[in-house]
This record gives structure tokens, sequence and C-alpha cells, in this order.
């Protein structure tokens, strides 16, 4: 591959900053990746459609759903699971108190051996092949499936959950009412593992309507665009924070926005900036968390009790204000003009429910016998950045 050995080199000089991104080679990080027992009432539903991608899906759906519900879909970070990701970010508990249904999809290590979505890879982040295919063909499935409503989907993730989220956002911009980006990177960031750690690492600038051009192409879409949230700490060493100011500069180009701000509002170690259009909406909004590391921000012991949700670990960063409440809160998916029934609400699926079974496809063998998505391919993503690992010494 061209560049690998720049990238070994590059590797070694930043070993301690991607020991943060990709601790899974050490058994202890093997351990924090384990779901929790809370985060058993995730459903995986092997049967959704194409799977270019060969990615796993897994759902929340709250017993008693109301008509038309919004859909959120979540992206995990690296490292993480389905499971682990959502007990720690607690959107199944939003959705179980607040009626709306949840999509998870989960990378496999075949495709990628420390679970990053791969957004640095080209084929996986054009419209209609590879992941975000897949991706698509699981908010299909959950549309039909739970007759959820089309024109209230959202997405959000978390680093290369968050990067992946900003491709879905790019290839997809007609499918998705909201996006939030929590410490990810512009689309079109990188074309290739040297390029994400560059991106990563260092940043990369462009200009605002260079940025765009780069989502205007991924689509035969020209607007109205998805609202969208950015997330970002300041001391975080994994994804330089200057990748949040580029993908504000890539939605500002895209709305038609000024570069100045509309109003901001400084809270308890943060500064949250809203851009506006011409009718008052909110189009842009950008989060910065004061001395936060790479993670998603949650405050499960937040002082109001409906913004509590959600567990401390790793890359899940306890600093005192609610990503998840406050993006969902942004969506209109919280709050008291947003709250289903309170049967609704209050409806966790126990193990005798039906919305906890297991779904199974017609063929019980169809996901045992899939074959990885780099089978054929003359350069296998996951098998460079496992030789770039082990040159750095990070695995054996």
């Amino acid at each position: 591959m061209p560049g690998l050995d720049e990238t070994l080199h590059k590797l070694a000089e930043y070993r301690k900053r991607f020991e943060d991104l990709f601790p899974a080679a050490s058994r202890r990080s093997e351990a924090k990746a384990r779901p929790s027992r809370d985060s058993q009432k995730l459903v995986e539903t092997d049967a959704f459609g194409a799977n270019p991608g060969n990615l796993r899906m897994f759902s929340f759906v709250p017993d008693l759903l109301p008509p038309k519900a919004p859909l959120v879909v979540v992206l995990h970070g690296c490292t993480q699971t389905a499971a682990s990701y959502d007990n720690g970010a607690g959107w199944s508990d939003l959705a179980a108190r607040f009626g709306f249904a949840v999509l998870i999809p989960e990378q496999q290590r075949a495709n990628n051996p420390n679970l990053c979505f791969n957004w640095f890879v080209p084929r996986h982040t054009a419209r209609d092949e590879g992941e975000v295919a897949s991706i698509r063909q699981m908010i299909d499935h959950m549309v039909t499936e739970h007759g959820l409503d089309p024109a209230r989907i959202a997405i959000t993730g978390l680093s290369a959950g968050g990067a992946m989220a900003a491709a879905m956002l790019a290839c997809y911009p007609e499918l998705f009412a909201h996006g939030a980006i929590i410490a990810g990177l512009p689309y079109g960031a990188a074309g290739n593992v040297q390029e994400a750690l560059g991106a990563m690492f260092q940043g990369v600038g462009k200009s605002g309507e260079d940025w765009a051009d780069l989502v205007r192409s991924a689509s035969p879409h020209q607007g109205p665009w998805p609202k969208v949230s950015v997330w970002h700490g300041s001391a975080d060493a994994t994804v330089r924070p200057s990748n949040a100011g580029e993908t504000v500069k890539q939605w500002i180009a895209l709305h038609g926005l000024p570069e100045e701000h509309s109003h901001e509002k400084a809270g308890p170690g943060f500064t949250h900036r809203v851009w506006q259009g011409r009718d008052g909406s909110t189009l842009l909004e950008a989060y910065d968390i004061a001395g936060m590391a790479h993670g998603t921000p949650i405050a499960p012991n937040a002082v109001e009790p409906q913004e509590r949700c959600g567990a401390a670990g790793p890359y899940m960063l306890d600093v005192g204000i609610s990503s998840t409440y406050l993006i969902a809160q942004s969506w209109g998916l919280v709050g008291e003009t947003a709250r289903a029934p309170a049967a609704a609400r209050a409806a966790v699926p126990s193990a005798g429910d039906p919305h906890k079974r297991r779904e199974r496809s017609a063929n019980p063998s169809a996901r045992g016998a899939s074959r990885p998505r780099y089978a054929n391919s003359p350069v296998d993503p996951g098998a460079v950045i496992a030789k770039a690992l082990r040159a750095a010494g990070l695995i054996k």
C-alpha cells in the first residue's frame, strides 16, 4: 500500500495517543468492550436486507411504541460494541422513557480488528456501497418493520462512529432530519490509513466550500440539508479538536450560513455556539467541552432527573453534561412536549417480553456463512492497521 512505510514511521511517534484509540490489543481493553448486563435489552436482527459492509444490526424498540415514532441511529467508537456504547451513552434508556426507536449497527473484527467503522476507506463511505449501504438497509428495515416516521430519522456517533455518521449524512442527506458528530471528523477528511492518522493527530484544513463540495458530490441531493450538532473536548489527544472546527465549516457552507454564530452560551465547563437560519431555527450547533479528553460527554448523576442516563466507562466521560439528553432534546425527542404515553415511557422489555427475542433469518447459517468484506480485496485495511499496530509494538 503506498505510503505504508511512512505510516509505520509515524505510528512510533504517535504511539501514546494511538494506544488511546486502539486499546483493544490488551486483555484489559477486551474486558472493557464486553457489554454489561444492563445492555442486554438490545435485539439482534440477522435478516435486514443487503449487507455489503458485513455489519451486525442491533436495536431497541420500547413496548407500546407510539405510531410514527422517531428513529435514532447510534454508531459506536473503536473497541466498543453496540451494547457497550448503548450502556454508556444511555440511548435506549431515553427511548424507553420518551417513546422512540434506536438502531445501533455494530462493526465486526473480520472487517476491522479494532471494531472501528471504516470511515477512511472510500468504498465504505460511497453512496450505496459498503458499510454506509448496510446501515441504510438497516434503517429501511426499522422504518418498515416498526412503522416509524421517515421524516424523523437522526444519526449520531463517537470518534470513528462520528466520522461514519458524517459519512451517512453526506451519502444520504435526504434520509436524515438531524445528525450529531461527537469527537469525529468531517466527511472527506481521509481516504486511506495514512491520511486518517494525519487527520486525527494533525488535522486537515480546507475552506468551507471545499469541505461542502465533498458532501455535495457524495449524493445527487441538493438540499435542504440535515441539522447538525458537533461535540468535542478541548483536551482530546486522539482526534485533534480542530476537526470539530472543520466539521462546523463544512456545514456552515452547506447551509449557507454566516461564519459568525448567531449566539453563544457558556455553561459549567462548556461553550455552546448556535447558527440559526433566516426563520430563527437552529441549523448548526457546536459544543466545546473544556478539558475533556476523547469520548462522549455524559452526566449519569445530573441534577435534573430527566437528564440522567448512561454510565461512565472507557470513552464515556462523566463531565457533568449529557450529550445524549441535550442532543435528543434538540431533536425534539425528549421533554414534556415529546413525551410518549406513560405506559410506553415506563416499558423496558423483560426477559419474557417478545421484543426481547432474538430475531433470526430464514437461513440460520446465513450470518455464519457470510464472507468477510475484504476476502477478495487486493488491500485489506484491517490487515494494514494490524501490521501497523505490530510495528508500533502495540500488539504481538
